[in-house]
């Protein structure tokens, strides 16, 4: 080397390498006293290990310094990124004031970690995650609305956590995680995914691809052109231009009930092909199954992906709400079951209920493939026993042996089956399974769920998701050198809960992880896996400020870890590992299983990726609105009705606001329609006689579509003998009552009161799994059989529990109708702000179910919510009575909630509404067990009969497990109804210059529909009898 040469690289290398002349002279004082600084910044946002600052530089004239990773999970903003500068500055010695000041963690300088998201001046030469895509996987053609600002065209992977899985160590069928709280990890996290995450991003217009079952429906019908296993279902064709024809390679036949070892049944069977026509007579197949019972039924497709497939093959679903289309990309996604939606079906086999396939297209000379067609969820049918070649033992996701390249060969067998085993499946529903299984059933290749040849189920699982993301993305722009199904997945997301326990009710919060080495630290495209830090840490974001500002201002967010987790690290996309809370801590878990919790974390979650994919799209962020409410039905002419309702904004989201509306309506028992678009707060239609009509309402707009409103029914009975107005005070979801003992005790004994009051799920609960039996804190967990604190029974673990259907309107007007009155119905808000005026109606029922003021977690930092009477209602209602109304009013806390409600002392004038105006009073909660109720002698003869109620945990209804037992409060008052077992009074009716009836159970919890309308007829006899005592 020339010895210019070597001056001039000389002369570079001190140019490029940063000197640390100079900085070494920072005093160490002053390190610490920037380390205290920064420290006292995160707290206001975090719950983290000290910061330190670990070294300085000067380079040129910036003036570096590099903090340790725990100043890297402050959420840096453009604001506080400035503070922290003008902290820094006022802590250095002056002569350092010449220098720009740059401070480093997590290789980045504090302002490259504020996501692209939230950043004013936008970086338009940085690379993000996007991809082109003429047409997603699935369309939804019926829809009534494309969401221009959502989450149209995207794919989302998405998995929630761990599962039922084999252990052959044990030879059986167990959790991934402990028996805790009431919950099991492996069922709690669906709880979010399920009922709240995926319809809100689906109703933001994204594909959600999960690798577990997301039907908890048990039954399953598989239709399929290679015949039909055990079932009458029928799969035909209809040729017309062009011929149905067999396609050349595998597919899909269903052969066995079981399958085990690597058996798919993806590579067992044949598909059948169609050329598509743009004009002329359309070719169709038609899978047409056989229902076991009436239900609400996830239906999946199959196909083959071709040379010159379909780009927009129609599938057309008929169900008991009519008839919904789809357009399914066969470009990407064949050789696998794929989700089109949920639909109500009948029990039995017609050709109302079927699924077909078009060969029309827009295109003609494409070809679209038929394969099976699967409906329900199911029972898992994927039996295991322990490998031949011994088992492994189950490592951590976090483990570096799992995280070092082709480790699952060199994983040795730590065990050998002492005896030959004979296969076994779960047993359990398909839904509470682990994805693993899943995916075989689901034809995804064995070197995708089972990367440990069968030898540890375990470990298999958790990799599998990982995989499972590169393999659907495979062969789309966002993993082009690797086979798959071509699906151009946008993001990945998995959701967990974490454990660890605290005796002093503080709370463990939330953690986010994701990781940037893997693949030289970029994706396919260039950009920089950093942007799975931006997804983290706008994700974790929204969930921490959402519950502070909701419910719990110290909720606790934990940091946010570049660290090597398998499921993070492996994705070839944008990935973000979420650990929730700890589902071991009760402090959490009081916040965790409440429904309202579960709604908001889950919208926090959508918005977090909503915000990521619109800074890679570089799109507006428009949320979705809030559900409606102040909702009310009323006649305006012989027979028409008007729907009205009241938008509701969002303090958290300026842009959630709506700007239309659907409307969707059910006739007599049949399912929800396809919806009718309206630009107002209100909707008329007409309303047939003699059957009961119901409605329900989301709110619009360029971001998607809400949640749906509560459900109003009407019906008009012929030579109607009177009006009756519903109203559904019944609003409350939940979690169960709970406790901590008084100090000094409160570290000593808490937990779940089940029996006292189970809460109101919404609509359904998947992941209640029994009562909880171990109250004592000090209990440590030993093995998940044996979990300590917060044990719990499992004799619900794959049992789906019926919550608050928001649906009882039609369950008390069909009752009404068929007693020969008309009704309409309304919510308790439009009665309490005068929207509705009970004067105008001779007959009211209110129905108050399960409604009781309610807390949310720990309690006292929100009102209590859920009153059985408002004070506007009790206006509402004396002032009714005054004027000589009806009123009947049933539910299972109507004197518990005004006399001994446990969370706030007892209101005189409350009592007095009760005891004044509606003529009872409280005599004791709790007040039965058995369900039973059986009317008595009275002065009002029309009221008799035995009924029963649901008073145990089930599918089908709501339980009253403690309901009311209430007496007469005045002479001209008489009980009516006593409770079998004890003869404790359980209704009372009184008859004066008005008529009140108040049942201490809900009637909606009736067990059958011959039972409520006896009672309602018997009612409303006595309502329209001048019977005098």
């Amino acid at each position: 080397m020339s010895v210019r040469l070597h001056f001039l690289l000389s002369m570079l290398a001190t140019a490029l390498i940063p000197q640390t002349g100079g900085a070494q002279e920072l005093p160490t004082e002053t390190r610490r006293e920037i380390g205290k600084f920064l420290d006292a910044t995160a707290r206001k946002e975090i719950s983290v290990g000290h910061i330190t600052v670990d070294s300085v530089a000067i380079n040129g004239n910036t003036l570096q310094l590099f903090a340790n990773m725990n100043c890297s999970y402050i959420p840096f903003r453009e604001d506080n990124v400035a503070e922290i500068y003008k902290g820094i500055s006022a802590l250095l010695p002056t002569e350092f004031a010449k220098y720009r000041l740059q401070l480093r963690t997590n290789r980045h300088s504090i302002e490259e970690l504020i996501p692209q998201a939230l950043r004013s001046k936008k970086n338009k030469k940085a690379l993000t995650f996007s991809q082109d895509v003429e047409k997603p996987l699935v369309t939804k053609v019926s829809r009534p609305y494309t969401p221009t600002n959502g989450l149209q065209n995207r794919h989302i992977a998405l998995w929630q956590s761990h599962g039922f899985y084999y252990e052959p160590k044990l030879n059986r069928w167990e959790w991934q995680r402990a028996r805790c709280l009431q919950t099991v990890e492996d069922l709690y996290t669906q709880s979010f995914v399920l009922p709240y995450l995926v319809p809100m991003l689906e109703n933001a217009g994204a594909n959600v691809l999960l690798p577990r079952e997301r039907d908890c429906q048990t039954a399953e019908i598989i239709i399929d052109n290679d015949g039909c296993l055990n079932t009458n279902s029928t799969y035909t064709e209809h040729t017309a231009d062009k011929v149905w024809r067999q396609g050349t390679g595998k597919s899909f036949a269903h052969l066995r009930p079981q399958y085990i070892d690597f058996e798919n049944p993806f590579k067992e069977g044949t598909f059948r092909i169609a050329e598509t026509v743009k004009k002329g007579k359309e070719s169709t197949a038609e899978w047409i199954p056989e229902i076991p019972q009436n239900g609400q039924y996830a239906v999946y497709v199959s196909y083959q992906t071709v040379p010159n497939s379909s780009d927009d093959a129609l599938y057309t679903v008929y169900h008991k709400g009519g008839v919904s289309q789809f357009k399914v990309n066969q470009k990407m996604g064949g050789g696998t079951w794929v989700y089109l939606g949920t639909f109500g079906f009948d029990a039995g086999k017609s050709n109302a209920c079927k699924v077909t396939l078009s060969n029309r297209s827009a295109k003609a000379g494409q070809i679209v493939t038929a394969d099976a067609v699967k409906i329900g969820g199911g029972m898992g049918n994927i039996a295991r026993r322990i490998s031949e070649e011994g088992a492994t033992d189950n490592l951590k996701s976090s483990d570096k042996t799992v995280n070092a390249s082709d480790a699952a060969k060199n994983i040795p067998a730590a065990y050998q089956p002492s005896y030959i085993t004979e296969y076994q499946k779960s047993g359990y529903p398909r839904f509470c399974e682990a994805a693993r299984y899943w995916m075989q059933w689901a034809g995804i290749p064995d070197s995708v769920y089972s990367e440990s040849h069968g030898k540890n189920d375990y470990t298999d699982d958790y990799k599998s998701r990982g995989i499972w993301v590169n393999y659907l993305a495979g062969g789309s722009a966002a993993n082009p050198t690797e086979k798959g199904l071509n699906i151009p997945i946008d993001l990945a997301f998995a959701f967990h809960s974490d454990a660890g326990t605290t005796l002093n009710d503080s709370i463990i919060g939330t953690l986010g992880i994701y990781q940037t080495d893997a693949y030289n630290g970029v994706f396919a495209n260039g950009a920089s896996r950093y942007l799975s830090h931006d997804l983290t840490d706008l994700i974790q974001s929204n969930i921490v400020r959402d519950i502070r500002t909701l419910y719990e201002p110290r909720w606790t967010r934990r940091g946010k870890w570049n660290q090597s987790y398998y499921e993070a690290r492996v994705p070839r996309v944008p990935t973000m590992l979420l650990e929730l809370l700890s589902h071991q801590n009760f402090a959490d878990m009081r916040y965790g299983i409440d429904p309202r919790f579960r709604f908001t974390v889950s919208r926090a979650i959508y918005k977090g990726m909503l915000q990521f994919l619109c800074s890679q799209y570089r799109m507006d962020y428009i949320v979705q609105p809030l559900p409606v409410d102040h909702m009310a039905l009323r006649m305006i002419g012989e027979n028409e009705i008007e729907l009205t309702w009241e938008a509701v904004n969002d303090p958290l989201e300026p842009t959630a606001t709506p700007e239309k509306y659907i409307v969707y309506t059910r006739i007599g028992n049949g399912d929800f329609d396809n919806g009718t678009v309206v630009d107002k707060n209100s909707y008329r239609t007409v309303l047939p006689v003699g059957i009961v009509c119901s409605y329900k309402v989301t709110a619009l707009n360029k971001g998607g579509e809400s949640f749906p409103s509560e459900i109003l029914s009407a019906g008009q009975a012929f030579n109607s003998k009177g009006a009756v107005l519903v109203i559904n005070g019944f609003d409350r979801i939940s979690a169960p009552a709970d406790f901590v003992a008084p100090a000094p005790a409160d570290t000593l004994l808490a937990g779940f009161l089940d029996d006292l009051d189970h809460g109101v799920p919404y609509i359904k609960d998947i992941s209640y799994i029994g009562k909880m039996k171990e109250f004592r804190r000090s209990i440590p967990w030993m093995d998940d059989d044996a979990s300590g604190f917060g044990d719990c029974y499992g004799n619900y673990e794959t049992q789906v529990i019926a919550g608050n259907t928001f649906d009882y309107p039609a369950v008390h007007g069909a009752a009404i109708l068929k007693a020969g009155y008309s009704f309409v119905s309304c919510s308790d808000e439009a009665v309490e702000n005068g929207q509705v005026v009970l004067n105008d109606y001779t007959y009211t029922d209110l129905i108050l179910g399960k409604e009781c003021q309610t807390k949310i977690g720990r309690g006292g930092i929100k009102p209590l919510e859920f009153k059985t009477f408002s004070k506007p209602m009790q206006d509402c209602i004396t002032a009714y009575c005054s004027q000589g109304g009806n009123i009947f009013i049933s539910g299972a806390y109507v004197g518990t909630d005004l006399w001994d409600n446990r969370l706030i002392p007892a209101n005189e004038e409350d009592k007095k509404f009760a005891t004044e105006v509606l003529k009872y009073k409280w005599r004791t909660g709790q007040a039965a067990t058995m369900g039973k109720a059986k009317c008595v002698a009275s002065p009002f003869p029309s009221l008799s009969g035995n009924y029963t109620y649901h008073n145990e945990l089930n599918s089908d209804s709501y339980a009253v497990e403690s309901p009311d037992a209430i007496e007469p409060a005045t002479k001209e008052a008489y009980t009516i109804m006593r409770y079998s077992e004890n003869n404790l009074s359980a209704g009372i009716a009184y008859q004066g210059e008005y008529k009140t009836c108040v049942l201490g159970f809900p009637f909606e919890s009736l067990r059958t529909a011959e039972e409520r309308a006896s009672l309602m007829d018997a009612i409303l006899t006595f309502f329209n009898s001048s019977t005098k005592k």
